[in-house]
């Protein structure tokens, strides 16, 4: 026993049991994570082969790996349209607007949720500012369309006429989109974002507030001396994520809010509503394989660009 002993810890010998063992050891948890391993693989890895997609011209008869390969043309056709700098224009500022208003939003919302000390009144504020993280935006957009209907909506019958004030057609107006889609997009998801920054104001030690209370220091001094710097490792790591995803538009938000009026596509079209468009109209996979691996492309640039950033001024505080 004792030279076997001796035979499985000396170094350099390879011991080929020892991973099945391993494995053995923890086959509860191992079989316990195999559905969420297989769903990730369904769902995030398997779907990575179409980025073959974006650099052929696909012809269903001969399949993927045999249709014809065409370089960049898929991207040179995103590129061509006279509205190609327009959508990645209000992609991009709408998505920073919605990334500065929601954090700032979500971050006071935290903080007033977790003054409220009613165990009661906490929950139901709680659930009522996420709430709406979980309605989905074909009903949201019905939502929308009953406050804007130019005829019978709530803005125009209850709000201008009683004032005098000409009703609007809002599908047909352009210039008021930027502020609606921003309204919508905060209404619906700062909840979300809210309750997470909730959970880390939770979990920061109350001695860390006692010691304040003894030196004297306000709700506002505790607020912004103990409990914003304690979460911003999570609102750096929120911001990251959604950094990610800044040359990505909420399909849904821009599509079913705005009834896919063309009247308003001035500001209102992005990268996914035009590729979408340009799908119904062509039907060439291969644009929105493009226009998705773009978007990808773009958006693990930005986070690796900014995880550097955040990482030479703060090691901690970085995402990896």
């Amino acid at each position: 026993m004792a030279s076997e002993k001796a035979f499985i810890t000396q170094p350099g010998i390879s011991q080929p049991n020892t991973k099945w063992r391993h494995f053995w050891k923890y086959r509860a948890l191992i079989i316990l994570a195999m559905p969420g391993i297989l769903l990730m693989l369904i769902n995030n890895y398997l779907p990575m082969f179409g980025i073959f997609l974006a650099f052929k011209d696909l012809n269903y008869t001969d399949g993927i790996w045999k249709s014809k390969w065409i370089g960049l043309d898929n991207f040179k056709f995103l590129f061509a349209s006279n509205d190609a700098w327009l959508i990645i224009k209000n992609t991009l500022l709408y998505n920073i607007s919605f990334l500065l208003i929601n954090t700032i939003l979500a971050v006071m919302l935290a903080l007033l949720l977790n003054e409220v000390k009613n165990k009661f009144a906490s929950k139901f504020f709680q659930s009522t500012v996420i709430l709406p993280n979980f309605i989905s935006m074909v009903i949201v957009g019905y939502i929308v369309y009953g406050f804007l209907n130019p005829e019978l909506g709530f803005v125009n019958k209850f709000i201008l006429e009683p004032f005098g004030i000409d009703p609007k057609n809002w599908y047909a107006e352009a210039q008021h989109w930027p502020y609606i889609l921003t309204i919508v997009n905060t209404w619906k998801n700062v909840g979300y974002a809210a309750v997470v920054y909730l959970a880390a104001i939770v979990g920061i030690d109350s001695e860390y507030y006692e010691a304040a209370v003894i030196d004297g220091a306000s709700r506002w001094k505790q607020m912004t001396k103990i409990t914003i710097p304690l979460i911003a490792p999570i609102i750096i790591i929120m911001t990251l994520l959604a950094i990610g995803r800044i040359f990505n538009a909420d399909f849904g938000l821009f599509y079913q809010a705005t009834m896919a009026s063309g009247m308003i596509k001035e500001t209102t079209e992005v990268i996914d509503t035009y590729v979408y468009s340009a799908l119904m109209v062509t039907g060439d996979t291969g644009l929105a394989s493009s226009a998705g691996l773009l978007q990808s492309v773009v958006g693990f640039t930005l986070v690796v660009t900014v995880n550097l950033i955040v990482r030479k001024f703060s090691r901690e505080n970085a995402l990896f």
